[in-house]
């Protein structure tokens, strides 16, 4: 590996203030800085997202060492979806978006945020506009197409929508145990030795171009959507040299199984129950009583108390209603009744609960 290569001076960085789950969220960091220099180069640019479930895990610390190192850094601080429209547009350059506290625009507490949010959702794609209706001074009306794409890396309390973590890298953090240990950070104490860097960065960024067209094709367990987010970071590791080449795509093949393996939607986890139903009861048909019944009694499932009350008929076939399976007439040993037959789950089975998705493989990547 090229020891005088920017992304060991980012990553070396980092690592000194910074405590990450892994050695993978380190590497995807690193290479995230590196593509907010190269915005002209994406198509997409991934979103960086530092989530925590409890306070004082290194979320804010993590923004802080990063604006030292991006290109016109934005911190907002209760600013005007005005501000960040223009900020965007400005003649002096994509900026690049570090916001704190993300849980203020997106979480329970939220309230009037709503031109943020599409702001942050508008700006993942190229030539993405965010539209607006202003009045001159005369009274009249006219709209206008705002440039919305650039980099975002946002921190925050709790979980973001599924429409901003599926366009996300994802860092969870956690509070650092007494054995790790990190610097104390003071931008005025570490300003040159970031902006050496940062300037480091620059002169290999100027010396890149096509990357995207370059690079080696992405490995299979990164398609979809998770190709949006890691084909950035995938050509910067291939454009630098083999060994990072391999260690980002190990990190993204490990990143990208970590977000599937994230707790699911309820829908989801319902049709996994009720798949685990008909398989160990080896049946192709089977009541609503019964069905009930079985899930009302799996204790690692929320059904049982769910809002305070057993899942009944109602509440099952409206979770079931979007994925197109409905109860109908069945007959069993006894009487006709309602209930559901396999085959209408079948669709929802192969499409939702693909028996490959807790199997990705790590190591094929460095075969």
């Amino acid at each position: 590996m090229n020891t005088s290569h920017p992304l060991n001076a980012i990553k070396a960085f980092l690592s000194r203030f910074v405590i990450y789950p892994s050695e993978h969220e380190l590497i995807a960091h690193t290479a995230w800085i590196i593509h907010t220099h190269l915005m002209d180069e994406w198509d997409t640019t991934p979103r960086l997202a530092f989530l925590s479930s409890e306070p004082a895990s290194g979320k804010s610390r993590a923004l802080e060492v990063t604006a030292q190192l991006v290109p016109r850094a934005i911190e907002p601080v209760n600013v005007s979806p005005a501000y960040l429209f223009r900020r965007t547009a400005s003649a002096d350059g994509r900026p690049t978006i570090l916001h704190d506290e993300i849980d203020t625009v997106f979480g329970p507490k939220a309230k009037d945020n709503e031109d943020v949010r599409g702001f942050i959702n508008a700006g993942y794609r190229k030539h993405s506009k965010y539209g607006r209706c202003v009045s001159n001074k005369n009274g009249q009306f006219t709209t206008e197409d705002i440039p919305a794409f650039c980099a975002v890396a946002v921190a925050g309390l709790g979980n973001l929508p599924d429409t901003i973590l599926s366009r996300s890298v994802i860092v969870r953090m956690k509070r650092r145990a007494p054995h790790e240990t990190v610097e104390p950070f003071r931008v005025t104490k570490f300003q040159d030795e970031a902006s050496a860097i940062r300037h480091h960065i620059e002169q290999w960024a100027s010396q890149c171009k096509n990357l995207l067209a370059n690079m080696k094709p992405l490995p299979p367990e990164v398609t979809d959507r998770d190709a949006d987010v890691w084909e950035a970071l995938i050509a910067i590791g291939d454009r630098a040299d083999e060994q990072w080449s391999q260690a980002i795509r190990v990190t993204a093949v490990t990143l990208v199984t970590l977000k599937k393996e994230t707790p699911q939607s309820l829908g989801i986890l319902l049709l996994s129950d009720i798949k685990a139903i008909f398989d160990n009861k080896k049946v192709n048909l089977i009541s609503t009583k019964e069905i009930l019944f079985e899930l009302n009694n799996l204790t690692m499932s929320p059904w049982g108390d769910l809002e305070h009350r057993p899942l009944d008929d109602r509440r099952l076939s409206a979770i079931l209603k979007p994925y197109g399976v409905k109860s109908e007439t069945i007959r069993t040993s006894e009487s006709p009744c309602k209930g559901y037959k396999l085959d209408s789950f079948k669709d929802a089975f192969i499409r939702y609960l693909p028996a490959c998705s807790s199997q990705i493989s790590v190591a094929n990547v460095t075969t």
